[in-house]
């Protein structure tokens, strides 16, 4: 009996610690995981976040980037991390909603993750050298059909939203390119600058700027609509590929076991922050939108999601086969 109780007095200290961390929440140093190399789409979002996050919760907030196989790396590093409250993923879609279903990884996004918001989406543009003689997607058809296998893109690494795209859009139309995987997307931009490869389906923040320099040629982008970044730029199915729509998106996750007093107050500052007039004009400036969703709607966008691609994945090696 005495064990029993002793037990029990144990159990209820370690709970009442737990829930006095909570409250304190947070009490130190935040650190926000991205799982991609500097300088492209989720890096800018995750500082633009971590600066609002610090206004909002009081604490400082620091961006660690952990690159490697299509944002595998960084995300399944977050998936394993302690449960406390203070290590986060700016996470994609391509390493929560595509690589599972297309590759062997260590964790399951349904399970292993939890989702807290989307805080911005983009959609991507297709950019081609400019050295190269193309200038729409039926001329880029054209061409990769004419060459085949000797147009090469660039990707953020296998297995990332990048890579699956033109698998799609190859599956799509019938060409055939060669993939060269890069750890984040404005490096796999920077080859297509530099004439390392011949095109890109890369995030609208790489882009950009390329773009407005001509270093490279922007000839669609891959969402449903147009987008206000680029209104002369059609969208892919625009010119003719069927069933083509592709659109990223960074999100917040926590490892999955993460309090939920802990998760809710988060919650509340992503839901302001997407409301504030200074993250709004700097998600604009690299071309991205900003958005909120609660910890439920997310879960079930990343289901819906792994679902699509799961079929859309099948198409893809049915086709290779």
């Amino acid at each position: 009996m005495k064990k029993l109780a002793v037990a029990m007095i144990s159990l209820a200290v370690m709970a009442s610690t737990a829930a006095m961390a909570q409250d304190k929440w947070p009490s130190k140093t935040i650190k926000l995981i991205v799982p991609y190399a500097p300088g492209g789409y989720t890096d800018l979002t995750a500082r633009i976040t971590a600066r609002f996050l610090e206004k909002d919760l009081g604490q400082t907030v620091v961006v660690e980037n952990k690159a490697g196989a299509g944002g595998i790396v960084g995300t399944d590093i977050v998936a394993k991390s302690p449960p406390d409250g203070y290590t986060f993923c700016v996470c994609s879609v391509g390493a929560v909603s595509v690589a599972p279903v297309a590759q062997s990884v260590q964790y399951n996004p349904l399970k292993d993750l939890a989702p807290i918001s989307i805080v911005s989406t983009i959609p991507q543009t297709v950019i081609i050298n400019p050295k190269l003689p193309i200038k729409t997607i039926p001329e880029l058809i054209a061409y990769a059909k004419a060459n085949p296998g000797k147009l090469t893109y660039g990707s953020s690494g296998a297995g990332g939203l990048m890579h699956y795209s033109v698998q799609l859009f190859d599956t799509r139309t019938g060409t055939r390119m060669v993939h060269v995987p890069f750890k984040g997307g404005a490096p796999a931009t920077a080859a297509v600058v530099a004439g390392e490869v011949d095109l890109s389906f890369t995030n609208m923040t790489d882009a950009l700027p390329q773009m407005e320099a001509g270093t490279v040629r922007g000839i669609a982008v891959t969402s449903s609509a147009r987008s206000p970044f680029t209104p002369d730029l059609p969208t892919v199915e625009e010119t003719g590929v069927r069933d083509f729509s592709v659109e990223s998106w960074n999100g917040i996750i926590a490892p999955p076991g993460t309090p939920k007093p802990i998760i809710d107050r988060m919650s509340a500052a992503l839901k302001k922050m997407s409301e504030d007039p200074e993250v709004k004009e700097a998600l604009a400036k690299i071309g991205a939108s900003p958005v909120f969703t609660t910890p439920e709607q997310y879960q079930a966008a990343i289901a819906k999601e792994v679902g699509q691609w799961t079929d859309l994945m099948k198409e893809i090696k049915d086709k290779k086969n």
